[in-house]
């Protein structure tokens, strides 16, 4: 079922065609979640890196605001991607589940990319005998799973946000400003 269909069996979708998706609440929530998500879960895999036995309390908090600021900008440049790609200008009411697995592909991608470059190339951090290594691509499962989770739960709430906000307008018979 395409953008097409989905129109024409929804009602409710021909409403959201007249008002707009509100793609810019969906973004803003999109952003929010991820920069939380991302500094948590920094900080909570910090043991599976060797910063957490040689490093100082000082270099630890660096590499987390660091990492968290990077992460914020992978994000950022794997939406851009998935929606330029496959968006709708519905987004993140409509065409959502294509936008999701792209950007998961994309921040995945980059992932890999960039735990290889700086663990085996630039040596710039290495991983502790905590963390579990997928074994063919020896990628730490930690980060394959951060760029898995978070951006299915930024944009399952991106889109919960645009919709409700639709709801809300809906329900008094006016349209979003």
């Amino acid at each position: 079922m395409d953008d097409l269909d989905l129109r024409r069996s929804r009602p409710d979708v021909h409403y959201m065609e007249q008002v707009g998706s509100n793609w810019l609440r969906g973004l803003k929530a999109y952003l929010v979640v991820s920069m939380t998500s991302h500094l948590v879960w920094e900080f909570l895999q910090l043991p599976l890196y060797t910063i957490w036995t040689n490093g100082t309390v000082r270099e630890m908090i660096f590499a987390v605001i660091h990492c968290t600021g990077g992460d914020v900008l992978i994000a950022l440049a794997a939406l851009t991607i998935a929606l330029v790609f496959v968006g709708t200008k519905d987004w993140p009411v409509l065409g959502h589940a294509r936008v999701m697995l792209l950007t998961i592909a994309v921040g995945i991608g980059y992932t890999i990319f960039s735990e290889w470059l700086n663990i085996v190339i630039r040596a710039s951090w290495a991983y502790s005998g905590l963390m579990p290594v997928v074994p063919v691509i020896r990628t730490g499962l930690s980060p394959l799973l951060q760029w898995l989770v978070i951006p299915s739960l930024a944009l399952t709430l991106a889109r919960k946000a645009a919709l409700q906000q639709h709801k809300q307008y809906k329900s008094v018979g006016t349209a979003p400003p």
